[in-house]
C-alpha cells in the first residue's frame, strides 16, 4: 500500500473509532415484570462483586456473611449489568440480606458452596433473603447447603400447631423477572426455596435434596405468585417437592423428577384466612417415584378461608411405585390437630387428570375425597392406567362427592 494511501486508512479508522468512543452505548429495553427471559446482567457481563477480594475465606470455617452483604450491596447499588462472584470454595455464612430494588440488573454465580450456620440463635427469620429486586439471575454449580442435619431434632411442628419455624434456605420475596438455574439446594434446615409475591420466575436445571425423613423439607413452595415456570428439575425432599399455595396463578411444571417426597401438591389450602384463589395451575411430562403422594390437591376440612381452586391441568405423568398417585384430600389434617365437621370452604373445580401411568404402592390408585357440602366439579380422567402390583389386593379407586367423566381409564379407576 502507498504511503499516502496508508496515512488516508490510519486517518479514517482513527475518525470511526473516535465516533464510536463518543457515542453512548445504547440502553437496552426494560424487561416486562412478567417475562421469564433471563435478564441483560447474565453471568460473565458487568462489573463483578468478588466475594473472596472482600474477605471471605472459603475455608467452611470462617463466617463470610459481611463480604457476602458487602457484595450484594456494591452489585445492587450500581447501574447496568452486575455480578456477584462466589467463586469455588466451603464458605459458612449467617442470614444473608438481599434487599432492593438495584439500579441495574444482578446476577448471582454461584461456583462455591454456601454454608448455612447452625446456630439457629443468629437467625431472625431465614437463611438467604431476597427482598423487591427485579432482573435477577442465580445461576452456577455451587450449592446451597443449609446444613439442616444438625439442627432438624429443634423441629417440633409434628407435636404444635403453633410450632417455631426452623429457617428456609432461599427465600424470594417480590422478584420480577427473574432466573434461578442450574445451582443445587441441599438440607435446608425448612423449605428449600420460597417464592413469594413474585412474577415472572423460571426455574430450572436446579436439584435439590434432602433425606426422605427429613421434616418440613419441601423443596419449593409458591404462594401468591404468577407466571412462574419450573423445568428440568430434580427434587427428593421429606415433603412436598413442590407445593403450590393459596394466590398461585399461571403456574407451569415441567420435566420434574420428584422423589422421595410428598409428591407435587397443589395446597394444602384453607389454613389461614382471607386466603386467594389458585388457577391455572400445569404439571405436565414429570415423573414420579416412591413418593408418599403423586399429584395431590389438599385442603383443611374446617378452613378458615373461602377461596376456589380451578383450571388444575396433569398430563403425562409417569408414576413408579407411589402410594397415592392421583389424589384430592379435601379432608386434609396433618397431626390430627384439625375439627373434621365437614364444613369446608374450598371449592376444587375443572381438574383434568390426563395419561397417568405406570405403578402404585397401594390398591388406591385413585382417592378423589372431595367435600359433601362442596363437592368437586368438572372432574375429567382421561386414560389413567396406573395398577398396583401388590398381592392380595386389586386396584381401586376410591370416589366422594367427586362429579364429571372418565374415559379410557382402566375400568377399577373410572369414578364416573
Amino acid at each position: 500500500m502507498a504511503l499516502n494511501n496508508l496515512r488516508v486508512f490510519f486517518f479514517l479508522a482513527m475518525v470511526v473509532c473516535a465516533a464510536h468512543a463518543g457515542k453512548p452505548a445504547p440502553k437496552g429495553k426494560e424487561e416486562k415484570a412478567d417475562s421469564a427471559a433471563a435478564p441483560s446482567g447474565a453471568a460473565g457481563g458487568g462489573d463483578s462483586s468478588d466475594i473472596s477480594k472482600l474477605g471471605a475465606k472459603g475455608d467452611g470455617k470462617t463466617d463470610s456473611s459481611k463480604a457476602l452483604n458487602d457484595a450484594w450491596a456494591t452489585a445492587c447499588g450500581k447501574e447496568g449489568p452486575q455480578t456477584l462472584m462466589i467463586p469455588k470454595g466451603d464458605y459458612l455464612t449467617g442470614p444473608l440480606n438481599f434487599t432492593g430494588p438495584c439500579k441495574g440488573s444482578v446476577t448471582i454465580q454461584l461456583d462455591g458452596n454456601l454454608l448455612g450456620t447452625t446456630d439457629l440463635g443468629q437467625y431472625k427469620r431465614n437463611w438467604i433473603e431476597i427482598n423487591h429486586v427485579d432482573n435477577l439471575v442465580i445461576t452456577g454449580k455451587g450449592t446451597l447447603d443449609g446444613q439442616g442435619k444438625q439442627v432438624w431434632d429443634s423441629n417440633k411442628c409434628a407435636q404444635k400447631y403453633d410450632c417455631k419455624i426452623l429457617p428456609n434456605s432461599l427465600v424470594l420475596d417480590y422478584v420480577n423477572n427473574g432466573t434461578v438455574s442450574g445451582i443445587t439446594l441441599l438440607n435446608a434446615k425448612f423449605f428449600h426455596m420460597n417464592v413469594f409475591q413474585c412474577k415472572g420466575m423460571m426455574i430450572k436445571d436446579v436439584t435439590i435434596t434432602a433425606p426422605g425423613d427429613s421434616p418440613n423439607t419441601d423443596g419449593i413452595h409458591i404462594g401468591d405468585s404468577s407466571k412462574v415456570t419450573i423445568t428440568g428439575t430434580t427434587i427428593g425432599t421429606g415433603d412436598d417437592c413442590i407445593s403450590i399455595g393459596p394466590g398461585s396463578t399461571e403456574i407451569n411444571i415441567t420435566g420434574v423428577t420428584c422423589g422421595p417426597g410428598h409428591g407435587i401438591s397443589v395446597g394444602s389450602l384453607g389454613r389461614y384466612k382471607d386466603e386467594k384463589d389458585v388457577t391455572d395451575i400445569n404439571v405436565k411430562d414429570c415423573t414420579l417415584k416412591k413418593t408418599s403422594n403423586g399429584v395431590r390437591i389438599k385442603s383443611y376440612e374446617d378452613a378458615a378461608s373461602k377461596l376456589t381452586a380451578s383450571k388444575l391441568h396433569y398430563e403425562n405423568i409417569a408414576m413408579e411405585d407411589v402410594q397415592n398417585p392421583v389424589i384430592i384430600d379435601m379432608k386434609y389434617c396433618p397431626n390430627k390437630i384439625c375439627t373434621k365437621n365437614g364444613a369446608s370452604k374450598v371449592t376444587i373445580k375443572d381438574v383434568t387428570f390426563k395419561n397417568i401411568t405406570g405403578t402404585s404402592a397401594t390398591p388406591e390408585a385413585v382417592s378423589l375425597l372431595c367435600s359433601d357440602k362442596l363437592p368437586c366439579t368438572g372432574v375429567t380422567m382421561d386414560n389413567i392406567k396406573v395398577e398396583y402390583k401388590g398381592t392380595n389386593n386389586k386396584t381401586m379407586a376410591v370416589c366422594q362427592n367427586a362429579k364429571g367423566s372418565a374415559t379410557g381409564c382402566l375400568k377399577e379407576l373410572a369414578c364416573f
